[in-house]
């Protein structure tokens, strides 16, 4: 790999890490860039979800407080996040590649939906929180991120919105935090299992890490509204892409 392929993987990580945070989309940016570089299908994939972790390090290094300040509960999502990424990467190296391909866009595109109707969800929910739906779900899209993770981030987003009384800003960081959480367990299992091109994986990891520490002060900034509409519009755009494409040709 040369210089200038390194260089264009840390500018394709930075780039991933702050789309990433903002809106959960992170690999329409990565995986693309470590095709361009010469790497397989195959061995994109596992890169991607170890050099990925560099966001979730990024944005904790940079909103550590606010993931602390959601008291004990986090660290019982934390489990369910390990466990479901540990999951998903164990099915990602024994299940057909195909497994998720005709359901990922609806389930991407149900997310979407969910996050425009999210106000009037909430109020038919009675603003309750929802902590055993909340948990249960979790662990099911850390089990997704871990064998797939393309538009994870849009979903978990929703999850976040719906099931609890978290406001978009800390929803994302909670989001970044906890699918980084799963995408560290499953790059662990692809240290000993999965072709890593331990070169590319670095260069993204370094940008990766720097755009996820931008995302926190950025997505503060982006009132919520405009914030929730935008990225339910991605969401869509992603749904109707895996549609089309076919979901096995994107990245775990």
């Amino acid at each position: 790999m040369t210089i200038v392929e390194v260089l264009l993987l840390v500018v394709a990580g930075f780039f991933a890490g702050v789309v990433g945070f903002v809106t959960g989309l992170a690999s329409l940016v990565s995986y693309p860039a470590l095709l361009a570089v010469g790497l397989s299908p195959v061995a994109a994939n596992v890169t991607n979800t170890v050099a990925m972790v560099g966001v979730g390090v990024g944005a904790l290094s940079n909103s550590a407080r606010e993931v602390v300040d959601t008291g004990p509960r986090v660290w019982r999502w934390t489990a369910y996040a390990a466990l479901g990424g540990l999951t998903g990467a164990g099915v990602l190296l024994v299940a057909p590649a195909g497994s998720f391909e005709a359901t990922v866009p609806f389930l991407v595109a149900f997310a979407s939906l969910a996050l425009l109707l999210q106000p009037k969800i909430r109020e038919l929910a009675g603003g309750r929180d929802l902590p055993r739906v909340f948990a249960a779900a979790l662990f099911v899209v850390a089990v997704y991120g871990g064998y797939f993770g393309a538009g994870a981030g849009v979903i978990f987003l929703a999850l976040t919105l719906i099931c609890t009384s978290e406001s978009i800003w800390r929803a994302s960081i909670l989001k970044s935090y906890l699918l980084g959480v799963a995408n560290l367990v499953a790059a662990i299992g692809f240290v000993f299992f999965g072709p890593v091109h331990w070169v590319a994986a670095a260069a993204m990891a370094v940008g990766a890490f720097a755009g996820g520490w931008c995302g926190p002060p950025l997505v503060k900034r982006i009132p919520p509204n405009l914030l929730r509409v935008a990225v339910a519009v991605a969401g869509f755009g992603l749904a109707g892409w895996l549609a089309l494409a076919g979901a096995s040709a994107l990245p775990a």
